[in-house]
């Protein structure tokens, strides 16, 4: 779960790590106020849960407040990576002498934070660490035991810095290291730290991201709405939707609703629909000894996405059964109807019951069915998953 920009430096400044002046702005006017109270040479920077901002024109400099307004309407108007600008970090301009690199993250096979410094930081920190690995050093350290100032400050010397930097230098490293335990931060980079011309240490950026099954140990970070949040941007209405009901669930740009029985069958369902020509609207996984009621839920989200030109269901029955699959699509329709043309497969646990309660439903009401195709164990998913990806190409009127 990562954090905005500003988020991030409330939690660095919390740990004695000094941090650019500055306030997130919501709109033109709340950036024209805040510009006026640095009183000084700004930066605008849009914040987006990417990277890539620079490039793609979401940070700007700026000498006045009036000058900071009129950029600012820019950047709300801007998508960068296909995200709106919401919110504009307003700081104050550093004079930067050099730039410095620090990160930390988890080593899950010697179980330990490894943490990364170089004294070449900056947007291309990712291309040194794929042709100059040796600028890069890295130091394991115990997440159960303190990082002392004399560790630190072997891990300072390795960024180059000078005798004159070096207790900030150390007191930011160890800073960095009780914020990464603290919060059950998952990466932490501070990128760029930078040198200013002063001579003193400042976190000019930074990406911090949190374990997410560990937020609820972490009341205090509610004031961050970190609930309605993933690692790559805010989330939707529909992923916020299915996580008050308990349902994994993540949007994506396609045109094929998926309901798989279980995350590896959906990983493979949205294989096939990408090998027969389809695109995935969604990933969503309904977990095992799913009840009726849920996968009931789980085709709402699907049937009322105005995205959603096909829907593909598919159905293992190990744990899960097959007939509380159908009494779920059941359910729904009958209670709803089905708008978008649907293919569904179920195999395995109860599959023929399954199917049993499919033939019932439409000889009784026909109606029902006219734009649902549901096939057993005899018919191959490749052959099912085909199917959908024909139907979402004729459109949502499809028969």
């Amino acid at each position: 779960m990562r954090l905005f920009e500003y988020e991030g430096k409330e939690l660095l400044a919390g740990f004695n790590i000094p941090v650019p002046r500055g306030k997130a702005a919501s709109n033109m006017e709340e950036v024209e106020v805040s510009a006026a109270e640095i009183n000084g040479p700004i930066m605008l920077k849009a914040q987006v849960l990417t990277g890539g901002r620079g490039k793609a024109g979401g940070i700007r400099g700026a000498d006045t407040p009036s000058e900071a307004k009129a950029i600012a309407g820019e950047l709300f108007n801007l998508k960068i990576s296909g995200f709106p600008v919401e919110k504009i970090l307003v700081e104050q301009r550093l004079e930067i002498r050099k730039e410095l690199y620090l990160g930390m993250t988890l080593d899950p096979v010697l179980n330990k934070v490894i943490i990364l410094v170089s004294g070449s930081g900056g947007i291309e920190i990712d291309e040194i660490a794929e042709k100059h690995p040796r600028k890069i050093y890295r130091k394991g350290s115990d997440i159960d035991e303190d990082l002392y100032p004399f560790r630190a400050a072997e891990i300072a010397k390795r960024a180059g810095v000078k005798s004159a930097q070096m207790n900030e230098m150390s007191s930011i490293i160890i800073g960095l290291f009780r914020l990464f335990r603290q919060y059950d931060v998952q990466l932490a980079e501070i990128n760029p730290l930078v040198l200013t011309e002063a001579g003193t240490l400042i976190a000019a950026d930074c990406r911090i991201s949190i374990d997410t099954n560990a937020v609820f140990r972490h009341p205090e970070l509610k004031a961050l709405k970190l609930e309605n949040r993933h690692e790559d941007g805010t989330m939707t209405p529909r992923e916020i939707q299915a996580r008050e009901g308990g349902i994994p669930y993540l949007d994506l740009d396609g045109e094929i609703g998926m309901m798989p029985g279980g995350a590896g069958v959906g990983i493979m369902a949205n294989d096939l629909i990408h090998y027969f020509g389809g695109k995935p609207a969604n990933f969503m996984d309904s977990s095992s000894g799913s009840t009726p009621e849920r996968i009931a839920g789980m085709l709402k989200l699907l049937d009322e996405n105005p995205n959603v030109k096909a829907i593909f269901g598919a159905r293992y029955g190990g744990i899960s059964r097959c007939d509380d699959f159908a009494r779920g699509i059941v359910s729904f329709i009958k209670e709803h109807g089905l708008t978008k043309p649907t293919v569904l497969c179920v195999t395995g646990n109860m599959s023929l019951e399954g199917m049993q309660i499919f033939e019932e439903v439409r000889k009784e009401d026909p109606k029902l069915f006219e734009q649902i195709e549901f096939y057993g164990g005899e018919t191959p998913i490749e052959e099912a998953a085909r199917r959908a990806v024909e139907l979402s190409k004729r459109g949502a009127g499809a028969t």
